[in-house]
């Protein structure tokens, strides 16, 4: 029986697995998806992906399924009480930042869709790499850079070029499958 090859940042665990294999890489143009991909990118800053993937789900919940009209008027003593729950990352500049760029990203949708904005530093098309190996994946790009310093002007935190550029793996933004991933050809 041969296995099927995947990235190698994989691992083992199935929760990766599904993400790797249902989601990561695969363009998303969904505004509100794309919301909730970069609070989460956010909310993993310093920590692994796969402490944010366990947590999604009490992310969820917690934060009205990522509607930012209901996080923009989330009230200091809401958040408050977050900071006590242990079903996600209890980091304070973290979680003032979900309202912070549900506001941010209300004022954006005024003038035009989230996803035209994002999609805008790649001219509307995935980026196709070729990397053979991990060590070739850059950890930032001037496409990234860009994304990065537009959304901090208007008025999102969290949003460091590190940060952006692992959004944009993870939304499809980028084809960052190694070659020899089964995922590979998918995104293409």
């Amino acid at each position: 029986m041969s296995q099927t090859s995947r990235c190698p940042w994989v691992g083992k665990e199935p929760i990766y697995i599904d993400y790797h294999d249902r989601e990561w890489g695969i363009p998303v143009y969904d505004d509100l998806k794309l919301f909730e991909q970069l609070l989460l990118e956010g909310a993993q800053a310093g920590l692994s992906w796969i402490t944010v993937l366990k947590k999604r789900e009490n992310y969820r919940h917690k934060f009205h399924r990522f509607d930012p009209v209901k996080i923009a008027n989330m009230t200091d003593s809401e958040l408050e009480v977050l900071l006590q729950d242990p079903s996600i990352i209890r980091n304070r500049l973290k979680v003032y930042g979900f309202r912070k760029n549900a506001l941010a990203y209300l004022r954006l949708s005024e003038e035009m869709k989230f996803s035209q904005f994002l999609w805008q530093f790649v001219e509307g098309e995935p980026i196709n790499n070729r990397w053979t190996d991990l060590s070739q994946l850059p950890a930032t790009t001037e496409q990234s850079d860009n994304m990065s310093k537009a959304l901090k002007k208007r008025g999102f935190t969290f949003v460091g070029s590190t940060i952006c550029y692992a959004f944009m793996q993870a939304v499809g933004m980028v084809n960052d499958h190694t070659t020899d991933c089964f995922c590979y050809d998918k995104t293409t």
